[in-house]
């Protein structure tokens, strides 16, 4: 006997208690997740989404009641959403509730105030601007790809500055003639204030947009005026990808490779692919661009699978930056052990004079937990993984993939310094230090302390537009798709900190810092200066990331993917797992290991830890994780099933909670 879960309403109560149904036989091959039924309800007979098909059933058969009809041609956006819930719920892992709440906009009561963040732009039509010769070129290669029969996905590749986003309106303007909808990601609006005024003075009243100071209420509003066609173009982070348009012919990602479009909840979806196949479902297209894509989208472009276009020039003819390397150790060796090289002070000086901006950026990421040595530059790595070793309270260095511990180091392994430690420099301490040096300079700061407040972000970027300081200084957040005419020099701090992430990734996303931030210089009519400090100045990372040359980077950090088996060159599938109890946890996740082991008989999986994850306690939880890799994603997604079938299965795992991480 077949059953459905069905849903006779779209609120969150609703979604955690769906109502089981018997699926007749002759209606067995039409009852599928998204489809639209009329079941008896009471005394009533109402219409209901099926959510899910389970297996079995806790209710007696002989007092359920029947689904009595699947209704045709009632293909509704809402029908679509659920089905893109169930493919997210197979692909990620996590419950179906947990799925459908992730796409739908559930009913909130709304409270009425004034968004903070909200940009107070007049809906001005006002006239497109004239596309390069190399932009009409890229557009009409989409345009051309569209009208075959299985358009693919586009990855547009432009510098810093090339002018992505006059293409995406290029192409949005054509879809809104075909009478379709358009979803724009972007990573935080916040953030990208400038791309949100050109959208909204391009296409006036029909663009809306989404932002993390939204309450609930008014983003369900928002959704509702998207469903009733009020509104055309939603833009957004990686939650505006479920509004419900009834007629979506379109889905841009700017900033392909950034990554907040990786859900850190349940399901942990990633917007690119999650995008890929609502596309599918909806017979739209998408449109991916950045100038530092991800491995993923690049290889993709590479092999055929998407369609690869490149802005190889700035718009308006300008130069991309003059970079320069600076080695830190060499300052050292000199005496210099200020946070700025005699170079960046030299350039700084010479900004400053010539009535340009200056943007310093300090690449914190990664800093926490990794050891170096500020004489050599040496990193401690783990010998099994090639990933950076993070300093435990108990001076004990260990990997957070496989678990390789050694004692702290009391001097430099490599030089036999005892300048061997963990970064402590802050945004701060370069805003101190730059004004003890440069007196009378005006600085905004801009990290977690100083956009706590009303328009955070805004007013920052708001206050630096407009002139009202010299120099802006900053973590990543800095660095993302802003653009400031007269910033004439751009100075990277510690720009190989990142590649001391525990990550597979830190080179890949310490090349797109360093590329992203450099490309903030000289984007107007005077030329720009890039300095790039670092201990670690012959690293490729670095190195292509001072050229801009991405298609030198690509090709060595994917050999060095490819040996390891890291994705693209394969996926990997990290099981996740917190308790209370860290014996407990570490005795589930060992039962999960050696489950691992009797599963995959073959040997075909390559599976490592447990380990402690990189933040190893959250809120009175412990934490750790088993990677495992296979060049097929399927085989992973067989595995992680199978893992959560060992899981209900056993009472053990009671107090343990256990989720997937999917990269690829």
């Amino acid at each position: 006997m077949q059953y459905a879960d069905v849903i006779v309403d779209i609120t969150a109560d609703a979604l955690d208690k769906p109502f089981t149904y018997i699926v007749p036989e002759e209606l067995a091959g039409q009852a599928v997740p998204g489809a639209r039924v009329r079941v008896p309800f009471g005394s009533r007979h109402v219409s209901a989404f099926i959510v899910s098909l389970p297996d079995t059933c806790a209710y007696d058969p002989e007092k359920m009641k029947t689904i009595e009809k699947v209704l045709t041609g009632e293909d509704t956006a809402d029908a679509r959403l659920i089905r893109l819930a169930d493919w997210m719920s197979r692909t990620y892992g996590g419950l179906m509730s947990q799925a459908l709440k992730t796409v739908l906009p559930t009913k909130k009561r709304v409270r009425r105030r004034r968004s903070e963040a909200e940009p107070q732009i007049e809906a001005e039509h006002v006239p497109p601007a004239v596309l390069t010769e190399g932009q009409r070129r890229a557009a009409e290669c989409i345009f051309k790809e569209w009208e075959s029969e299985h358009p693919r996905t586009v990855l547009i590749r432009g510098v810093t500055g090339s002018g992505k986003t006059l293409v995406y309106m290029e192409l949005i303007d054509r879809v809104l003639k075909e009478g379709k909808d358009v979803i724009v990601l972007v990573p935080e609006i916040a953030l990208t204030r400038q791309t949100v005024m050109r959208f909204v003075e391009r296409f006036g009243s029909r663009v809306s947009f989404l932002h993390s100071r939204l309450s609930d209420g008014e983003k369900y509003e928002q959704m509702k005026a998207a469903r009733r066609g009020d509104v055309r173009i939603m833009v957004g982070p990686r939650s505006a990808l479920f509004t419900p348009f009834s007629h979506l012919g379109l889905i841009v990602i700017d900033e392909e490779h950034e990554e907040s479009y990786h859900s850190e909840l349940t399901p942990r979806y990633h917007a690119r692919e999650t995008a890929i196949h609502r596309a599918e479902i909806e017979g739209a297209r998408v449109v991916l661009g950045s100038a530092t894509p991800s491995l993923t989208s690049a290889s993709r472009a590479e092999s055929g699978e998407y369609l690869g276009i490149v802005l190889p020039e700035r718009y308006g003819s300008a130069a991309l930056p003059k970079t320069e390397i600076v080695d830190m150790t060499e300052e050292m060796k000199r005496g210099n052990r200020s946070i700025f090289s005699e170079k960046l002070r030299e350039e700084l000086d010479g900004c400053l004079k010539d009535g340009g901006q200056a943007m310093l950026f300090l690449n914190r990421r990664g800093y926490a937990g990794f050891v170096t040595c500020r004489s050599c530059g040496f990193v401690a790595k783990c010998p099994h993984c090639d990933i950076s070793l993070t300093r435990h309270l108990n001076r004990k260095l260990i990997c957070h993939y496989c678990g390789y511990e050694i004692p702290e180091y009391e001097a430099c392994p490599s030089c036999g310094s005892p300048h061997i430690g963990g970064i402590s420099v802050g945004t701060e301490q370069v805003e101190e230090q730059l004004r003890k040096e440069f007196p009378g300079v005006r600085t905004l700061r801009m990290d977690l302390d100083t956009t706590r407040g009303k328009e955070g972000h805004s007013k920052i970027l708001r206050d630096f537009g407009d002139k009202k300081a010299d120099v802006l200084i900053g973590t990543q957040m800095i660095v993302k798709g802003h653009d400031f005419p007269d910033v004439t020099l751009v100075g990277v701090l510690m720009a190989d900190l990142s590649l001391n992430a525990q990550d597979f990734r830190a080179a890949e996303r310490t090349f797109q810092l360093v590329t992203q931030a450099a490309g903030r210089a000289g984007r107007g009519a005077r030329p720009g200066t890039a300095v790039i400090q670092t201990y670690r100045p012959d690293h490729f990372a670095i190195r292509a990331a001072a050229a801009q040359d991405y298609e030198k980077f690509y090709k060595e950090e994917m050999a060095y993917r490819t040996i390891m088996h890291y994705p693209p060159a394969g996926t990997l599938l990290a099981v996740l797992g917190s308790g209370e109890d860290p014996a407990k946890l570490h005795e589930a996740m060992e039962y999960i290991r050696r489950f691992i082991s009797r599963v995959d008989a073959k040997n075909v999986l390559s599976a490592i830890g447990p380990a402690p994850q990189a933040v190893g306690k959250v809120r009175d939880r412990y934490r750790e994780v088993i990677y495992i890799r296979h060049r097929d994603g399927a085989a992973l997604v067989k595995a992680r099933s199978l893992i959560e079938r060992y899981i209900e299965m056993n009472s053990g795992f009671a107090d343990i909670r256990v989720e997937f991480n999917t990269t690829v």
